[in-house]
């Protein structure tokens, strides 16, 4: 069950309890569905919720999407226009996106997202799936927890989204620690995903078939990882926010080009936990280098782009 706040009007994106409740919800389980009581086709609500957690509560402020694109992002089917020149974002197409991480190649990925419901699929597609990240590890074997948490996968730039022509790539793990050192943590987009030894190559194997089990048979009380979320779960009016690190997303095909889902990310801090360690399946040792490093493309810290 997704943990539910009302807000009836703009000012709770300022009321101080309101705001605390929103920050301690993410930080405690990840996940959050908000209601509005009010229309807001501008996006008022969250624009000024972001800044009450930013000077409150200690979360860093949304990212740009682009050069051209500020903090939002309008997630709308076209086939013509497009929100980045002479690039079509996955996001702007009405296909499925299998589970990942939003901007898994950046070095740090947002650490929570938004999505804004301004009109729901009305023809049954469109559900957004989460899976949490610390359950779905559980299922893996603890072979493949260790290889997946030592930082041995090329991680792509799409190439539109290259913002330099030397970054186009990062090497970093799959799976992260959190401080209690629980593999709860992951950045994942498996069309980026270039594993770099044989054991990195079986491990991204055993989880591709853990996935594919939960798409298959993760339905309703079937599943303890995975949450489909409806348009019936998701009206107009409703905001899901997603801690983009321990939970996993996915949509599967749009069939309304009039959905219109509205986009934010916030607070790329630098992943905490057991950092410049490896996990060997209970311990973690001290190695060389940082999750993240600059792979053959010499990342940097650069800002997401879609």
């Amino acid at each position: 069950m997704v943990p539910r706040l009302d807000a009836p009007n703009l000012s709770f994106a300022q009321e101080p309890g309101h705001v605390r409740v929103v920050s301690e919800t993410l930080e405690q389980r990840g996940v959050l569905k908000v209601s509005l009581g009010f229309a807001d086709p501008q996006s008022r609500y969250l624009e000024q919720l972001l800044h009450s957690l930013h000077q409150h509560h200690g979360h860093q402020l949304p990212i740009s999407h682009s050069a051209t694109r500020g903090w939002f992002w309008d997630v709308l089917p076209s086939s013509t226009s497009f929100q980045t020149a002479n690039c079509q974002a996955r996001s702007e197409t009405m296909e499925d996106f299998p589970w990942h991480t939003d901007c898994s190649y950046e070095d740090p990925p947002p650490r929570y997202f938004a999505l804004q419901v301004l009109q729901p699929d009305r023809c049954g597609g469109g559900t957004l799936s989460v899976m949490n990240v610390e359950r779905l590890s559980e299922l893996l074997s603890p072979e493949a927890r260790a290889s997946l948490a030592r930082p041995e996968f090329r991680i792509r730039t799409p190439p539109e989204f290259v913002k330099h022509p030397g970054q186009k790539d990062i090497v970093a793990s799959i799976l992260l620690a959190d401080d209690e050192g629980r593999l709860s943590r992951m950045r994942f987009r498996e069309d980026l995903l270039t594993p770099l030894s044989e054991r990195a190559a079986a491990a991204l194997g055993e989880l591709r078939q853990v996935l594919a089990l939960q798409g298959a048979e993760a339905r309703g009380s079937h599943s303890m990882a995975r949450l489909d979320l409806t348009p019936e779960v998701l009206p107009e009016g409703s905001i899901i926010m997603i801690d983009n690190r321990r939970w996993l997303h996915a949509r599967n095909h749009v069939r309304d080009p009039r959905r219109h889902l509205r986009r934010v990310r916030w607070d790329a801090v630098p992943f905490a936990g057991v950092a410049n360690k490896v996990y060997s399946g209970e311990t973690w040792t001290q190695v060389e280098g940082e999750y993240g490093q600059s792979g053959l493309g010499g990342v940097g810290r650069g800002k997401c782009l879609v």
